[in-house]
């Protein structure tokens, strides 16, 4: 399913217009992501949590190529993270 499908489905179900429908993914999508950034955790009971994860860096040495024999390093990072509720799973699994 992509947006407009989604859009679509909820303004049916809804009885909402499009245009409203749209405008709140863009405001719940946009809040979700701008919170997430900024390291709070977005937690919707019955549906799972949103939160900002560490990555840790690797190095490796290159094995191939005009490079081979280099070291290369990536540096720590933070990674978006979707946690899913049991409820959710559950669903899935179809139970």
């Amino acid at each position: 399913m992509n947006k407009n499908e989604l859009i679509n489905t909820i303004s049916e179900k809804t009885n909402q217009s499009k245009k409203n429908t749209e405008a709140f993914i863009t405001a719940f999508t946009g809040t979700v992501m701008t919170t997430v950034v900024t390291g709070e955790k977005v937690q919707i009971v019955g549906f799972g949590n949103w939160e900002k994860k560490p990555t840790k860096g690797s190095e490796g040495i290159i094995q191939f190529g005009d490079r081979k024999g280099e070291k290369w390093k990536t540096e720590d990072s933070f990674k978006p993270a979707f946690n899913p509720s049991k409820l959710f799973e559950d669903k899935v699994k179809g139970l």
